[in-house]
């Protein structure tokens, strides 16, 4: 006898294909979205970890900027100091150069002159007298000129006054003071 089998076996054969495709696609899903939430943990880790180094790097930033800062505050202290330390080096070789010209202007000023005024602006110093007479002007003028501590006579005027019923030359005359030399400053 021939079995003909009447169930719908076609049928059933579909829907176990379609429960298989359907279980594939879930399974497929579940597995896209697993690797979708893995590639999305790790990438927000790298983030997570470069923004931990951000923020790392600004506060070594913020402290170098402090560092920064101070050497500058320490660079001009030490620019203000230096220059005070000049300042302090200049005044001790020059502190006794008023006494030094003074004794200079005693020893070379010829019989018969006489200063009125004397005026030092830095090195340069401008001389006003009387002398009897122009001869002696001149000699004045060579005698600073042979000078250790002078140098640069110019007579500026001459002329002829009357002081106190005396026929006298008012004159005015500029001259340079000479450096001392650091070594020989230290001797003396």
């Amino acid at each position: 006898m021939i079995r003909i089998n009447l169930l719908p076996h076609r049928e059933e054969k579909r829907r176990a294909r379609r429960q298989q495709f359907y279980a594939l696609l879930g399974l497929i899903a579940v597995l896209s979205g697993l690797i979708v939430f893995l590639v999305y943990s790790v990438i927000s880790g790298y983030i997570a970890t470069q923004d931990g180094r951000n923020d790392f790097l600004k506060q070594e930033i913020a402290v170098l900027d402090k560092q920064i800062d101070q050497i500058k505050r320490l660079k001009e202290q030490s620019d203000a100091l230096m220059a005070r330390k000049r300042i302090i080096e200049s005044l001790q070789r020059d502190r006794a150069e008023a006494v030094r010209l003074l004794s200079e202007l005693a020893k070379q000023m010829p019989e018969g002159v006489y200063i009125r005024s004397l005026k030092q602006v830095g090195q340069s110093i401008s001389l006003i007298g009387y002398a009897q007479s122009s001869a002696r002007v001149s000699t004045l003028m060579r005698n600073i000129e042979a000078s250790p501590w002078l140098e640069k006579p110019r007579l500026i005027e001459i002329k002829a006054v009357i002081v106190d019923k005396r026929r006298l030359n008012e004159f005015s005359m500029n001259a340079s003071l000479k450096r001392a030399v650091a070594g020989e400053g230290g001797q003396k």
